[in-house]
């Protein structure tokens, strides 16, 4: 149901999806006193294909969001650390707990299903004076005569036309940002090429309270409990292997399982509880975050690749970021572009050594040699394995594993 600036077609910041980047964008806004509408195509609660891990330092966003006991109470899983097997079998082992002096806002990262965590997100956003409108598809923006962005067109759930309008639009909605596309600020890279498959299984052996991923020569699959007895497997392959098998991917990833024997052993008697879904293809971009009269946040923003599974963190620490920025040009369309500048200046400050640990990873990966070579490195130095998982888990700065020393020691030690 639509009340209040919703139902008038008008309000003071329009958000489009309601994930995590959306909900803690309207969040934020909320609490400092704008008058915002956030707009999904879904109904919640509802499922997402997603790794459905948040690294450590996401709790205290969601803390901050007045999140985390109703997350607690919902029996998450806690993850100690990450498991990293190379194609050779040489493994890392990485601790949140570690010696390096860096801690997180918490010690352990969460995992839960997206269906759970969506809901309880949303229904903060909406404690805080959100407005949220259900089955409403964004089909397109909406533009002053100068080109600025004055709101959005949708279809209802009953199939309805409707008009919203506003001085500021946020594009929350995912790698196929609908806002993004319509301003011409996304783009999707064509290296690295990859999709995901992901699917939930019960009873499968050895899961512990260690985040597994396991790279092999045709891609790499991520295992971590989930809570209630489940275990989330995320397979990524390219997105060639992934038109191969388009018609089939619940064979996709059986077969794949099946076809690497240190892992055919556990999931010889795991039992998959739901059809396999696929996202992606991954690697997209911004050339800029912004345009007059709107903003990109989360996913919308930027997505690299999925292997350090801390999109969540980046969804909610975006939309934390966005909302003083936001609130400007809201308040004063007329000069928000300056806002909204500002916004990207901050953003890139944020995520840019993020950005590039992502890219050096995504590179590793991709050559069986080079993360063998890494894997018997980080095997011999647990403190640098401890740096690099600090750094996925979004508590330890990026330049800890940028600098020379660093590659000098990893070059060193997996001779």
């Amino acid at each position: 149901m639509v009340d209040s600036a919703a139902g008038r077609g008008k309000t003071q910041v329009i958000v489009v999806g309601a994930g995590p980047g959306g909900s803690s964008t309207a969040w934020h806004l909320a609490a400092l006193g704008i008058d915002v509408v956030l707009l999904d195509r879904a109904a919640f609660p509802r499922d997402k294909v997603c790794a459905e891990y948040l690294s450590p330092q996401a709790s205290r966003i969601l803390a901050s969001m007045g999140a985390m006991d109703e997350i607690d109470a919902s029996n998450p899983a806690h993850l100690t650390g990450m498991r990293v097997r190379a194609p050779n079998g040489c493994e890392i082992h990485g601790s949140f707990v570690a010696r390096h002096g860096y801690r997180a806002f918490r010690d352990r990262g969460i995992a839960v299903r997206r269906s759970i965590l969506d809901a309880i997100l949303v229904e903060r956003a909406k404690s805080a004076g959100a407005q949220l409108v259900e089955r409403a598809r964004v089909t397109d923006v909406l533009r002053t005569p100068s080109g600025a962005v004055c709101g959005v067109s949708l279809l209802t759930g009953d199939g309805e036309r409707r008009e919203m309008f506003a001085p500021l639009v946020i594009g929350a909605d995912g790698l196929r940002s609908v806002i993004g596309r319509r301003l011409g600020l996304t783009r999707v890279s064509r290296i690295p090429r990859r999709m995901a498959f992901v699917a939930h299984f019960r009873n499968v052996p050895g899961v512990s309270e260690v985040g597994e991923m396991h790279v092999e020569r045709d891609g790499y699959v991520g295992i971590a409990d989930v809570g209630g007895g489940l275990t989330n497997v995320a397979l990524v392959v390219t997105a060639r292997a992934a038109r191969a098998a388009a018609s089939d991917p619940n064979a996709l990833l059986d077969e794949w399982l099946a076809g690497h024997p240190h892992l055919a052993d556990r999931f010889g008697t795991a039992e998959r509880i739901e059809p396999v879904r696929a996202t992606g293809p991954f690697a997209s971009s911004t050339r800029r975050a912004w345009a007059h009269g709107a903003a990109l946040v989360g996913d919308a923003a930027d997505f690299f690749d999925p292997f350090t599974g801390e999109g969540v963190y980046s969804a909610l620490r975006g939309g934390e970021l966005l909302a003083p920025y936001a609130v400007e040009a809201a308040l004063d369309p007329g000069t928000g572009h300056r806002a909204l500048a500002a916004y990207e200046r901050a953003r890139r400050a944020e995520f840019r050594g993020k950005w590039i640990v992502e890219r050096l990873i995504s590179g590793t990966i991709a050559v069986p040699g080079l993360i063998n070579h890494a894997a018997r490195a980080l095997s011999r130095r647990k403190e640098m394995a401890d740096l690099l998982v600090g750094v996925a888990g979004d508590f330890v700065p990026a330049s800890q594993v940028l600098r020379v020393g660093y590659f000098a020691r990893l070059l060193l030690f997996g001779v």
